[in-house]
């Protein structure tokens, strides 16, 4: 019966600070922004550049797998040309890419 009233008056051990309580979050945190968030912000960054880039006979891509030149555009308006005479008409921000064309492999010279 001692022990327990002992173990009762015996003064608590102070926890660890705030500061290093709270460090595994910050560093939660950081390595969420340099995995996640850093390399999200660059990749709509360089969408938005070939959006910008854009120009009219470019071969595109939608989001929704749709081949097509591109034959008008306006501020938020792609028009594009998918098959002779069928035209569609996309959102901008749709395009997800742009082929380009390849240049032909130079032949090689055989030597003998």
């Amino acid at each position: 019966m001692w022990d327990m009233a002992f173990a009762q008056a015996a003064e608590a051990v102070p926890g660890p600070s705030a500061l290093v309580s709270f460090l595994p979050l910050v560093l939660v945190f950081v390595v969420f922004y340099l995995l996640l968030i850093r390399p999200q912000q660059k990749k709509v960054k360089e969408h938005k550049e070939m959006l910008r880039q854009l120009k009219k006979n470019d071969e595109v891509m939608t989001s929704g797998g749709i081949y097509g030149k591109v034959v008008a555009l306006t501020e938020d308006v792609v028009t594009l040309e998918v098959a002779p005479k069928v035209q569609i008409r996309v959102h901008r921000p749709q395009i997800s890419t742009v082929s380009r064309p390849e240049k032909a492999p130079a032949k090689e010279v055989k030597e003998q």
